[in-house]
C-alpha cells in the first residue's frame, strides 16, 4: 500500500471509527410518512446525509446536498469524473440483535450496527480515502466526486434524480458488494401480486422485498392445542421454529427463520414459506388452505424458482428467487413480492409469463412488475483492470473479477463496477441481525480505496 496514504489514515483511524459511529446511529430507514421538502425519504436518510456531509466540510471538501435525494463530495481537477458511489439509505433493522442496530457499539474488534458494511461503512471509509489522497499532495487528472445515495435499498430514486440534474461520471465505482471486483451483475425483477377473498387466517412477514423473511406472524381461528398438535406431526427444519400461543379468536403463531439478502436466499430460511407449510395442514377454512397449498406447491421451500419453470443459469450465475413481504388479512392477500435475481441472458417477458401463470394456479393476480437489466464491463477495460491490479498487489493474489446477483449503483451506469467491501470466504452478514464490520477491516478498505484513487484519477 501506499505509505504515505497508509500513514495518514492510520494517524486519522479514530476520526474514522467516530464518524462511523455517528452516522450508525442515525436509523436512516427509509420512511415516507416523514417525507417532505429537503427529505424525499424522510427524516432520517436526509438527517444521516447532512451530517455526514457536514464530516466531509470538516475535512476540508468541498460538498452538496441535492434537496436530499443525493449528496455530493467533490475533489481534484480534471476534464474527466471519477464517481465513488455509496449509500446511507439502509433496510430495516429486524430482530435477533446482539447488540443495539442503531447503537454504534464496538465490541471484540468490531463495530457493530445497521449500515456498518451496507453502506455507510463503505462509504465513509472512502470519504477518508480522498481526504488521504489530497492530504499527502497527490495530483490529480480526474475529478473526483463521492456520490452518497439515500434510497439505494428502495428503487434508487435518488440515483435517477441524481442522473436527471447532473451528468453521470465517465467511470466509477462501488464500494457496496465484494472484493476482489465486481464486473456484472444479474436481472432484477420485481413483481407484487395479490388475492382478494374472504380469509379466516392473517399471515403478516417481511419488511422488504429484497430480503428473505425473517419472521412471519399467523393469526387462525383454532385452539393452540390444536395447531401444536398439527406442528408435533411435521418435520423440524433447521433454521425454522415455531412459537404458538392463545389468542383471542384462536391463536397466534409467530415463525422465526433467518433472514438475508434476496441475492443469496441460501444462506437465509423463509419464514413465510414455513407458514404456508403449516396452513395447508390445518383444518381452516377451505379457500384459505387451498390457497396455502396451492402457494406451497410453487414455492416450497425452493430458491430458484423451479416451480414456476424459470430456473436458469449462465456465466453470470443461478436464477434465485424470493418472497420477501406478505400481507394477508380478512380481505385475503393484499401483497406478496417477488425478487427475482436472474442471468443476464433471462428473458424479463418469459419469467413474467411464468409467473403469473404459476401464481393463477392459486387465484393470485399481478399487481405490477419490473425489472432492471444486469451488466457486464469486460476485464481489459479500464476501470476493471485497474481496480483488479490494486486488489491482487495489494492481497498477494491473482484474482479474477466475479459477477453477483445483487443490485448495485453501479448498473444504472455506462462504466461502473463494485469494488468491496466483503471478503473471499467471510460470512456475509448485510441485511442479517448482527451486522458489523471489523475495525482492522474499516481502515484496510480505506487504504484500499484510496489505492484505487490514486490509480484511477492521479498522475
Amino acid at each position: 500500500m501506499n505509505e504515505k496514504t497508509s500513514r495518514w489514515l492510520d494517524e486519522h483511524k479514530n476520526e474514522l471509527i467516530s464518524t462511523l459511529q455517528e452516522a450508525i446511529k442515525i436509523n436512516s430507514v427509509r420512511d415516507d410518512s416523514t417525507a417532505g421538502e429537503g427529505a424525499p425519504f424522510g427524516i432520517g436518510p436526509a438527517k444521516c446525509l447532512e451530517y455526514v456531509l457536514g464530516e466531509a466540510e470538516k475535512l476540508g471538501f468541498d460538498v452538496k446536498n441535492y434537496d436530499g435525494y443525493v449528496g455530493a463530495i467533490d475533489c481534484g481537477q480534471g476534464e474527466e469524473q471519477l464517481g465513488i458511489l455509496a449509500h446511507l439509505d439502509v433496510v430495516p433493522e429486524g430482530n435477533g440483535w446482539k447488540y443495539p442496530p442503531y447503537g454504534g457499539e464496538i465490541h471484540d474488534g468490531y463495530l457493530w450496527g445497521r449500515g456498518t458494511l451496507d453502506d455507510k461503512g463503505p462509504g465513509i471509509a472512502a470519504i477518508f480515502a480522498l481526504a488521504a489522497v489530497k492530504n499527502c499532495g497527490f495530483e490529480f487528472s480526474r475529478r473526483v466526486r463521492i456520490i452518497l445515495g439515500c434510497d439505494e435499498e428502495c428503487g434508487m430514486g435518488c440515483l435517477n434524480h441524481y442522473c436527471q440534474v447532473e451528468k453521470a461520471p465517465d467511470l466509477a465505482f462501488s464500494p457496496d458488494a465484494e472484493y476482489p471486483l465486481i464486473n456484472s451483475e444479474k436481472l432484477i425483477y420485481n413483481a407484487v401480486y395479490q388475492k382478494k377473498f374472504a380469509s379466516s387466517v392473517q399471515v403478516y412477514g417481511g419488511t422488504v422485498s429484497n430480503a428473505v423473511t425473517g419472521e412471519c406472524d399467523v393469526y387462525i381461528q383454532l385452539g393452540s392445542g390444536d395447531v401444536a398438535d398439527v406442528l408435533e406431526k411435521m418435520d423440524a427444519i433447521e433454521g425454522i421454529t415455531y412459537q404458538v400461543e392463545p389468542a383471542e379468536g384462536g391463536c397466534h403463531v409467530h415463525i422465526t427463520g433467518i433472514a438475508a439478502h434476496a441475492s443469496t436466499p441460501h444462506l437465509g430460511k423463509n419464514a413465510f414459506y414455513a407458514a404456508l407449510d403449516l396452513l395447508r395442514r390445518l383444518p381452516i377454512a377451505e379457500e384459505d388452505r387451498k390457497t396455502a397449498e396451492h402457494l406451497f406447491s410453487i414455492l416450497g421451500f425452493n430458491l430458484h424458482g423451479e416451480g414456476f419453470g424459470i430456473d436458469s443459469t449462465d456465466a453470470s450465475g443461478r436464477l434465485t428467487m424470493n418472497c420477501g413481504v406478505i400481507h394477508w388479512d380478512d380481505s385475503g392477500i393484499d401483497r406478496l413480492t417477488v425478487d427475482i435475481r436472474a442471468p443476464i441472458s433471462a428473458d424479463a417477458e418469459f419469467i413474467t409469463k411464468q409467473l403469473q401463470a404459476g401464481f393463477a394456479k392459486a387465484g393470485c393476480s399481478e399487481i405490477r412488475h419490473g425489472y432492471s437489466d444486469g451488466y457486464y464491463i469486460p476485464p481489459e477495460s479500464e476501470i476493471v483492470s485497474k481496480l483488479i491490479k490494486v486488489y491482487n498487489d495489494n492481497f498477494h493474489t491473482d484474482a479474477k473479477p466475479m459477477a453477483i446477483g445483487g443490485g448495485t449503483y453501479a448498473r444504472h451506469l455506462k462504466n461502473a463496477v463494485a469494488f468491496g467491501p466483503e471478503r473471499p470466504g467471510e460470512l456475509a452478514c448485510i441485511h442479517m441481525a448482527n451486522e458489523c464490520v471489523s475495525l482492522d477491516h474499516l481502515l484496510e478498505d480505506a487504504k484500499i480505496y484510496a489505492e484505487a484513487i490514486i490509480a484511477l484519477a492521479c498522475k
